[in-house]
């Protein structure tokens, strides 16, 4: 299945559903997808985080994420996720990122995103 066809991004808003505990993001982040062919972008903000970017390539049921944020802690973050998608049966799209912080400490985890 071609899913490039069937997965359009554009204006779809989605929110954290569950973090690992080095995660940044919360519950009150926003993410804003735009997507022009294999390119999706999107901004986030909202909770810790004052503004954050993603620019990912779709490639069939993943996108290779790679994001920065600043932090409400004024902490200045960058990272790189593999997504998988999912198409739920309502229609609404599931993102589950295995990610992992880029810089010293290259800590790792999973987190979990819901359509809005």
């Amino acid at each position: 299945m071609n899913l490039l066809k069937k997965i359009d991004f554009n204006n779809k808003t989605f929110f954290l559903i569950e973090n690992s505990d080095k995660g940044k993001v919360n519950s009150e982040t926003r993410f804003e997808y735009k997507q022009d062919g294999n390119l999706v972008t999107a901004d986030y903000h909202g909770g810790t985080i004052i503004y954050g970017k993603i620019i990912a390539l779709l490639n069939g049921d993943q996108l290779d994420m790679r994001y920065q944020c600043l932090t409400t802690a004024n902490e200045l973050k960058a990272g790189k996720a593999i997504a998988k998608i999912t198409a739920l049966p309502n229609g609404k799209l599931k993102l589950k990122l295995n990610w992992e912080w880029l810089g010293s400490t290259n800590e790792t985890g999973v987190s979990e995103y819901l359509e809005n």
